[in-house]
């Protein structure tokens, strides 16, 4: 596009010029000599005009140009060239505007080129060499180091290799394949280094495929139409006959132009793309990168909606979300021994359990005599104890596996949690459980898109049915369309489309064939991939879910304004041209009074700088209380834990040791939970209220509190009994009862408070 804004900005140049020079040749005297530069000045726009009208033409449409042409045009031949030369100069800049709003956009597949590699090393003679791809064939071996990105199709060669598949599938976890397994281009090995035998040549491969299912959708996307020529299919007509009429009544030809001068569209011309181009800049101060009107334009027309899940609706990364202790040690202590000897695994879910470790200021151990089986497991001495961990058929190798393992196995596969199994010197201590959460944020952006108008909310995403189902059920969306390829994603998106405009919303390389046959497509740019940005007509810089629905409603508020003005302008338009018509206006004065109307409407449009997206709260909190705030809740955790760990452990444990393992937790709820609790409900909750508004906008809030503090009591008051009584069954199944629901409410209740931290963050 960047050729667009040099041709309308040395357009622009000309005309200004043109009518510059023309005055001051007449003030000077030189009066045929000014006549001449108007008339130069005129052309450059006669001759954008008439490229446009062609083009136009071929297109079988007309828009709000035709005006514009027969006005310069008639001025021209009835010798009215100052009259020429102003509406030349209002075109030329309103073409200026429209290719500055556009000169981000483009679709150019550079990011998809860019992140495919340029060679791959090959054996040759049983040497490695950089061979480019062009000379790769099947039958090569290759050998793909960690964090290099798969050149071709082809199969495993060594024991196992693990693959971050994210960008092609949406599976946010890694996937571990074994000898002969079938491997795509364009992942990524997440583990060591492996031999694979190319079964295709780069140009055949999945990546490439991708790479031409994008282009073709970009060649087949209609292009929307602009706001402006629709208005002009019933002016134009109406402009043009008035302009006949007043000709034919009073046989000057001069009215029949003075009514065509100010019947000319400027308000069409300059008001939408002023509005749009403040649109883009009002979001680019929100983190939202707009790359052109029509864009706005179609996501305000917008009532469907698609999302991808990973990266998208969640956050594209495994995190710790619960830890199964068998009771071989405790919580803090079975994650440090486990991240210690994590680091030395480049596993990308080793990476998650040294991460929740470091959140929760655990030191990690000492490590010895590490032993490594990329995808399946790891063994070696952390602090003179051994530990192996892993999946399950690797850690079983070593040591006997309760029967609860398979129980557990068996529930987090349906949700697509992992689990990372750990054995401390021959004896099985627990397990750590991971799993792509959902954004913090997108509960409420899901909400606040319906609230803006959204009709259809549809996750469509290669990741499992029962994993998309069960985020789908969390968040309230319309369908699921799981276990979809970049290929069905795309003919999902172009079946929607045949029905009414459609928003794509992705963050992967898969994602790219949709995002770039939607309507609109949006992509999450910080950690998304380049080539889902480039295929997109929006990108979330912020990454962050919530600025879509502050998108939408401000492409929605920059329609309204810019059909205020565009309908404020035809009218005093119109106003103008009765008066031109019944010889009032001259072609020159209708010119200058076109300017007047052109001014008041530019100065509508651009209201639309001061657009507030969302609700504004009275107050934002500053991110150091918001990153406190969730550090509370980081300290918090381990708590959690045992709580789970005991929940788990409950049934199956003997009578006896009972009694101390629930005053235990007791002490920990007292002197950690609870005052966190009743400091939050003091000092916190006030302070919110007021930034949120309302008469009491944390009522429910407080009421969870209430409940926290109503379960803790049933609790400690079981704990009293069975400590009296340690065989009483009842009150140990009435125990397990509490700890379920106390379990569930603080988990929902942190939840909530993480979503309204979110919602009233400065950033």
């Amino acid at each position: 596009m960047n050729y667009r804004w040099r041709i309308d900005l040395w357009i622009f140049i000309a005309c200004v010029v043109g009518l510059l020079t023309g005055a001051v040749l007449w003030l000077t005297g030189w009066r045929t000599q000014a006549q001449w530069a108007w008339l130069a000045g005129s052309v450059p726009a006669v001759v954008v005009l008439l490229l446009g009208m062609i083009a136009a033409l071929r297109r079988r449409e007309a828009g709000v140009d035709v005006l514009a042409l027969v006005s310069i045009g008639g001025a021209l031949l009835l010798q009215q060239e100052l009259t020429a030369a102003v509406i030349a100069v209002m075109l030329a800049s309103g073409h200026l505007l429209e290719s500055f709003a556009e000169r981000r956009a483009g679709r150019e597949m550079a990011a998809l080129l860019e992140r495919a590699p340029r060679s791959a090393r090959c054996y040759r003679d049983g040497v490695l060499v950089d061979v480019p791809l062009e000379e790769i064939r099947g039958g090569d071996r290759i050998l793909v180091r960690h964090g290099e990105i798969l050149a071709t199709d082809g199969t495993v060669l060594a024991e196992r290799a693990v693959l971050d598949e994210s960008t092609l599938t949406g599976e946010p976890l890694p996937v571990t394949h074994l000898r002969g397994a079938t491997l795509r281009s364009g992942c990524v090995n997440a583990g060591d280094a492996f031999d694979m035998e190319a079964t295709a040549r780069p140009a055949d491969s999945a990546y490439s495929q991708i790479v031409r299912l994008v282009a073709a959708a970009q060649r087949t996307k209609a292009p929307s139409a602009r706001l402006a020529d629709r208005y002009a299919l019933w002016f134009v007509p109406l402009a043009l006959g008035l302009a006949g009429m007043a000709w034919a009544i009073s046989g000057d030809p001069l009215r029949a132009l003075a009514v065509v001068v100010v019947a000319t569209p400027c308000p069409l011309i300059l008001a939408v793309p002023v509005a749009v181009v403040s649109a883009i800049s009002r979001c680019a101060q929100r983190g939202i990168l707009v790359k052109g009107g029509g864009a706005l334009e179609a996501l305000a027309a917008a009532r469907t909606l698609f999302f991808d899940k990973t990266g998208t609706l969640t956050g594209g990364q495994a995190q710790l979300i619960g830890i199964g202790n068998a009771g071989v040690v405790d919580d803090d202590a079975l994650l440090g021994l486990v991240a210690s000897l994590e680091q030395f695994s480049h596993h990308v879910i080793a990476k998650a359990v040294v991460t929740a470790a470091q959140a929760r200021a655990i030191t990690l151990g000492s490590v010895s005599d590490v032993s490594e089986v990329p995808g399946s497991g790891v063994q070696g001495k952390v602090d003179g104890r051994w530990l192996v961990i892993g999946a399950h058929d690797y850690v079983s190798r070593h040591v006997d596996l309760p029967s609860s393992v398979a129980e557990l196995l068996e529930r987090t596969n349906a949700d697509g949690t992992a689990v990372v199994l750990a054995a401390i010197d021959g004896h099985y201590a627990g397990a750590l459980l991971l799993a792509d959460q959902i954004r913090v944020e997108t509960p409420r952006a899901l909400r606040l898109l319906r609230r803006a108008g959204i009709q259809r909310i549809v996750m469509l995403t290669g990741d499992r049915q029962e994993v998309a189902e069960t985020v789908a059920v969390g968040i309230g969306v319309d369908a699921v369309l799981a276990e979809r390829s970049p290929a069905e994603k795309l003919d999902a998106i172009q079946q929607a489309s045949v029905t009414g405009p459609t928003v794509m919303v992705g963050d992967g390389v898969n994602d790219a064939p949709a995002l770039a046959a939607a309507t609109v497509g949006v992509a999450m740019g910080v950690r998304g991939a380049t080539a889902s940005a480039e295929a997109a007509d929006i990108v979330l810089l912020a990454d962050r879910l919530d600025r879509l629905a502050e998108a939408l409603v401000i492409a929605r508020r920059t329609r309204q304004i810019a059909m205020q003005s565009v309908l404020a302008g035809m009218g005093m338009s119109l106003l103008a041209m009765l008066a031109a018509a019944v010889g009032f206006l001259p072609p020159l004065y209708g010119a200058l009074l076109q300017e007047a109307i052109d001014v008041a409407v530019i100065v509508n449009a651009l209201r639309v700088l001061r657009v507030r997206p969302l609700r504004i709260f009275r107050y934002r909190m500053a991110p150091e209380d918001v990153a406190r705030l969730r550090a509370d809740h980081q300290r918090l955790a381990p708590v959690l834990d045992h709580l789970g760990t005991v929940i788990a452990r409950l049934p199956e444990m003997p009578s006896a040791e009972v009694p101390p393992v629930l005053v235990d937790l007791d002490t920990h709820l007292r002197e950690e939970l609870l005052p966190h609790e009743s400091a939050d409900d003091r000092e916190l909750y006030p302070v919110i209220a007021d930034m949120l508004g309302g008469d009491d906008p944390l009522a429910a809030m407080s009421h969870s509190h209430r409940e926290i503090f109503r379960l803790h009591r049933l609790f400690a008051a079981g704990v009293a009994r069975l400590a009296a009584h340690p065989e009483d069954v009842a009150t140990r199944r009435e125990l397990q009862r509490l700890l379920y629901a106390l379990d569930t409410v603080l988990r929902l209740h942190f939840a909530q408070e993480e979503e309204i931290y979110q919602s009233l963050s400065a950033e």
